[in-house]
């Protein structure tokens, strides 16, 4: 018996080699080509993972974690073939824990589900990518977004998960507690790991009281140069900003052309302030007043919750209103991250760089921890144009390197940038290969991601 014939003895109709099912779990936000899977689970249990990981471990079958599929780097896509194991049923809240400010989810949860659960208790997950993710995903690609700059990333926020490993066992990491130094942080180590070390099933969370008061805004300036430096001023003088979102002239065009706004196309910053009403005050104060020596145009309150619904909903669909700039292409999403000291004349360049090269590109970015991204169309179809692109982000991925950065803030590596991994981290890489082949001797998990091949 194979391994699909025994993991449908398992899970009867939830195990499907339908062409649609398969296609659907074999696309991608980004540039990169369709891979489908020979079949698609659908588990609702953390025993029924370990029993479908135990019989691909027996015969040989790779297996690729699936939340939302709305990574941009390609992480969920099963680019060796078999199995698509799809979390979305396990998407219960487990528990909560209000006087500890914890809950305990399964991965497929939707963080939108999550906060929509916990609006009663006066407790929020902070964590926001933008995208309607699953917690699992977010996990396996250490996910932050535009409340990092106050709140951290999925690092800062995962205290503990179970994890099904590469032979079928089950182990649960950290604990309930806010701290530990007992061990190895296995936790840490699972959270950004992509699913190539083990398959999450249980997420422990940080949650954060809701803020009593909150105040959006954005405001507009001549250049992007005058916007960063502003950010780095605002930073450095230690005003606890909840966003700090920079958007570039191409890209207010395309939320222009997507949301049907009408903002002037010039940089902006979207902002919003989190605490108490004096306090919220204060900071926009403060805040403005550091803008207006950098030559801050135009400044726009945005008080009720519907305006502040409205101007997060345009930045969260910034992926689909680059695709408005020119439709038809694809977009290939950059996420650089560099010291705040260094973010100016990083985005500077992105800029520079693109117009030279005759590329479409959109800057969007949470300034605020010196991550941004630039949204570069392309024709998948277009040899010369693809080749542009990539050469782009390498280009941009060198400039972050030699300015002290990263070339993920935060979408991770998967397919497309694992032709950096070398540069980042040198003899490093050598351990993390180590990692892999203590965690996953066979190499099933999420083969083909992360690590570039030896040689």
């Amino acid at each position: 018996m194979g391994a699909l014939a025994e993991i449908a003895d398992i899970l009867g109709p939830r195990l499907s080699t339908g062409e649609s099912v398969r296609a659907l779990h074999g696309r991608n936000e980004a540039h990169f080509p369709p891979a489908l899977p020979e079949a698609v689970a659908f588990p609702e249990t953390t025993a029924e993972v370990a029993a479908i990981m135990h019989a691909c471990a027996a015969h040989g079958l790779p297996i690729t974690a699936f939340g939302t599929g709305s990574s941009l780097e390609g992480q969920h896509l099963p680019i060796r073939g078999g199995l698509s194991l799809d979390l979305s049923r396990m998407d219960r809240v487990l528990a909560i824990h209000p006087e500890d400010q914890i809950a305990v989810v399964q991965p497929g949860l939707t963080r939108t589900r999550l906060n929509a659960d916990l609006r009663a208790t006066g407790l929020f997950f902070p964590v926001d990518p933008g995208a309607d993710a699953s917690l699992g995903g977010m996990a396996a690609t250490r996910a932050s977004g535009t409340t990092t700059v106050r709140y951290g990333t999925m690092r800062e926020n995962v205290l503990a998960l179970e994890a099904v490993m590469a032979d079928g066992a089950v182990i649960r990491t950290g604990s309930r507690a806010q701290k530990s130094s007992a061990g190895y942080d296995l936790t840490h180590l699972l959270v950004g790991s992509e699913g190539t070390l083990g398959i999450i099933t249980e997420l422990t969370l940080r949650l954060h009281p809701q803020p009593e008061a909150i105040l959006a805004a954005t405001c507009r300036f001549a250049s992007v140069a005058a916007a960063v430096d502003c950010v780095i001023a605002v930073i450095q003088s230690a005003i606890p900003m909840a966003r700090i979102e920079l958007v570039d002239e191409i890209m207010v065009r395309g939320f222009n052309l997507h949301s049907g706004t009408d903002l002037p196309e010039s940089p902006h910053l979207f902002l919003e302030f989190h605490g108490s009403p004096a306090a919220v005050a204060e900071q926009a104060a403060a805040f403005r007043e550091i803008a207006d020596g950098f030559g801050v145009a135009v400044w726009q309150d945005a008080t009720t919750t519907e305006a502040r619904s409205a101007l997060w909903a345009m930045r969260h669909n910034a992926h689909h209103a680059t695709g408005a700039l020119e439709p038809g292409k694809r977009t290939l999403a950059t996420d650089v991250c560099v010291p705040i000291s260094k973010l100016a004349e990083a985005v500077v360049e992105a800029q520079d760089l693109a117009r030279a090269m005759g590329l479409t590109s959109a800057i969007v970015g949470h300034v605020g921890d010196g991550n941004f991204h630039c949204g570069v169309r392309v024709d998948p179809d277009d040899a010369a144009g693809m080749a542009r692109a990539l050469e782009f982000s390498g280009r941009l991925a060198e400039t972050a390197l030699r300015l002290g950065g990263t070339v993920s803030g935060e979408h991770g590596i998967g397919i497309g940038k694992q032709k950096y991994m070398a540069a980042e981290h040198g003899a490093a890489l050598d351990w993390m290969r180590t990692l892999k082949a203590a965690f996953d001797p066979a190499g099933l998990l999420n083969p083909g991601k992360m690590l570039p091949p030896e040689g």
